[in-house]
Parts: C-alpha cells; structure tokens; sequence
C-alpha cells in the first residue's frame, strides 16, 4: 500500500443508495484518508441528458457537477438503470472504477460463464435448459447428481439450490420456469468443496486479500450473509492467476471473484462487480478500501504513457511487440537464460492469454504464444521476430470449385 498522496485531490463519486452500508462507508472513508473529496450519490436520483456532442447528467433536478472518478456500488435490482448512469459517466469522460458493460455481463450469469468459457481459468460443467426433457440427459452428461441449480441473476447465495436426485432437480426448474419464466443454469456440484469456497478480491492487476468462507453446519452455500464464517488465506499461484485472469476477462478493474477448492486446482464459480468489503477487510485485516482508491489515484493521476514515443528518442532504440513461436529462440527460456539483457534488450511486459504480466521476473518462463513488449536496440528486437512462414503458390487443382461458375480455362 502506498502512503497517501496530497499532491492532487480528485473528486470522487461513489453510487450507492445506502450510505451507511460498510462499504459505502468504508470506500468514503478511505478516500478522505487520502486527501480526496468523496460524495455519496444515490443512483436512483440521476436523470440521464442524451443530446449530440453534450451528454449530460442530473442529480436531484440539478446538473451534476464534474468528476474525477466514480465508484459504482450498482445493486441487482437495479442493474439496467444504474448500469446507464455509469454508461453516461463514461460518456463524459470520467473514470468509473468497473466499466458499465462488464458490470452488465458480471450481472447475467449465462453470459459471464460463456465470456470466461473460452479462456483457461476452471470451470464447473454448466447446462442451460428451456425444456424439461433436456435435464435428464444434462445431468447424466455432468456426472449425474447432486447438481446446482442456480437462477440466471441472483446474489449473495440467493436463487442456488442443491439437488440431491434427478427428480427434484426436475421439479424445482419446471416450478422456477413455470408461471413465475426464471431462468436457470444446471452446475455440476464440486463435493470436496462442500461448503467452503474461496473469495479473491481483485484490484487491478493484483489479489490484495483473499479468504476462506465456510457454510454453517447442514447449508452447502458459504456466503458470509447466509451465516458463514470466514478467515484469511494465502493463496498459491495458480488461485491467484485465475482470479486475476476471471476479472480481466470480464472487463472489471475491481472484483470478487469465488471459485471452490477442487480435486485438480481451482474451479471458478463467480466473478462479483460489487463485492462487499465487510467481510474480507474483517477476515484479513487489509485495507481494501485504500486499495481501490490507491488504484484511482493510478488511473487518474497518473494516466498511460506513451512508451512508443517517450523511449524512441535515442536513435536506434525503440519499443517493439515480439510475438512468440514455437520457432522462436525464445520459447521455453526464462527470462534470465534468454540472454537478451545482454543484448541490451529489456522485457517490460509479458502478454499471456488475457493476462498481462509487467515487469517479469528473472525465472519466468517465456512460452509459445506469448507477445513481449520490448525495449531496447531496434536491430535485435528485429531479429527476434519469428520468420514469416512461406506461403504456397496455390496450382489450379488447389482452387475451390464453385457450384455453378465456369471452370478454370487451361493455359
């Protein structure tokens, strides 16, 4: 954590209709420790101004005044309004802690998974029904009983049953799909996490705290609100990756992302917009709160370089992306044995997947697919680049036959 800065105040909004929840307060407190100015303004009192070229918010029938940064505290109930004043901020150009449209796909269950499905982050075996005759031949794809049954938009453990057999499972989605229309999601259920989870809160780029919750006797589900109990955790790498790839993913610079305990690592089950800071400041002791507001000052402060610019002034140095192979001289080499210090070559950021890793450290290994941000003498970032591949002439018995064209005349 870094010591209060004084040199600039910013203005902060934090958007919530309780101010004094723990966070709420936790958050305003934290960036008044700071030297900032924070105001607490609840959602529900904006009215949004759409008007070419001069988007405009009100709050109270007043014109808002201007922002540095906003935290969003967007409650479930209102995730489509207070998802649009974030949207308006933006269009303003403030800085919002979580972007509108991560908030929005965070929100929507289905649609996280599908967003996180695609990367290398664990996760339980889902099934998305409309029918009744799809949850038996679901469930047997997934292991076969218990499974999770969870609904599409709930919170805190709210809307998540387990069902012990297949023909409760059944009876609970047509009674949730039936007059009431709830969607719902099918999960397998993870039985050596029985009643525990994890909860990483994410800043940044970084896990700042993490905790261990454990569900009171005879309840499956965790949550701190359902009467778990929580303590602290350190978690190894590989949590710690995933937790920070799952936010990246979703687009969220603030999250608390849950994932169980399971037999072959970590399995991910969430990743929260609005994670309350009650229970992991209370079961860790860390001021997350301070780190939220340490990481606007970053953002606001202190925005983006540009390194292209900055360091090209010498001549013959410069900054270059050098994507890489399994052809490259650089594969499977750590970042000390690569020998491109030597080169006067220094590795500012490794890109991996969706995760960025600034400044390597010396045993980090460097793998096929990686993109390397560089600096350094433009001759040897030029020739680390990997050859490009040669492409075949293509014969006239490679060319695509199209139903209904003229042949290719002979030569």
């Amino acid at each position: 954590m870094n010591d209060p800065r004084s040199a600039q105040s910013l203005k902060i909004a934090i958007l919530s209709r309780g101010p004094r929840l723990y966070s709420t307060r936790r958050l305003r407190e934290a960036a008044t420790a700071r030297g900032h100015d924070a105001k607490v303004l609840n959602t529900l009192s904006f009215s949004i101004e759409v008007e070419s070229g001069s988007p405009r918010l009100y709050f109270k029938n007043k014109k808002l005044t201007q922002y540095d940064a906003v935290i969003p505290r967007i409650g479930a109930s209102i995730t489509s309004f207070g998802t649009a004043v974030v949207r308006q901020f933006e269009q303003m150009g403030v800085f919002c802690v979580n972007p509108s449209h991560a908030i929005s796909v965070s929100r929507d269950k289905l649609r996280a998974l599908q967003a996180l499905s695609r990367h290398r982050v664990g996760m339980p075996t889902t099934l998305f029904v409309r029918h009744t005759s799809e949850i038996l031949p679901g469930i047997e794809r997934m292991g076969g009983t218990p499974v999770v049954i969870k609904l599409l938009e709930g919170t805190q453990g709210v809307g998540v049953i387990l069902a012990d057999t297949t023909n409760v499972a059944e009876a609970i989605i047509e009674t949730l799909s039936g007059p009431a229309k709830m969607s719902v999601l099918l999960q397998r259920f993870v039985k050596e996490s029985k009643g525990r989870d994890i909860r990483a809160f994410v800043v940044g780029s970084r896990v700042v705290a993490a905790m261990r919750r454990t569900a009171k006797e005879d309840e499956f589900r965790s949550n701190i609100h359902r009467g778990g109990s929580a303590e602290i955790v350190d978690l190894d790498n590989e949590y710690q990756r995933v937790a920070v790839h799952a936010a990246q993913i979703m687009g969220l610079r603030v999250a608390g992302v849950d994932m169980l305990e399971g037999k072959d690592g970590p399995v991910l089950m969430e990743v929260n917009s609005s994670p309350g800071l009650e229970g992991i400041e209370s079961a860790t002791g860390i001021d997350v709160a301070g780190e939220i507001i340490a990481l606007i000052e970053e953002e606001v402060l202190f925005p983006d370089i540009d390194l292209r610019q900055r360091l090209t002034l010498q001549s013959g140095y410069g900054v270059m992306e050098v994507p890489v192979d399994e052809r490259s001289e650089l594969c499977g080499k750590t970042v000390r044995s690569s020998g491109l210090r030597e080169r006067d070559v220094i590795i500012l950021t490794i890109q991996r997947d969706s995760v960025s890793i600034p400044n390597p450290r010396n045993d980090r290994e460097i793998l096929a697919g990686d993109i390397l941000l560089c600096f350094g003498k433009m001759l040897t970032l030029r020739s680390l680049a990997p050859p490009r591949r040669k492409r075949r002439k293509r014969r006239k018995a490679d060319l695509p036959v199209v139903e209904g064209a003229d042949p290719v005349p002979s030569e």
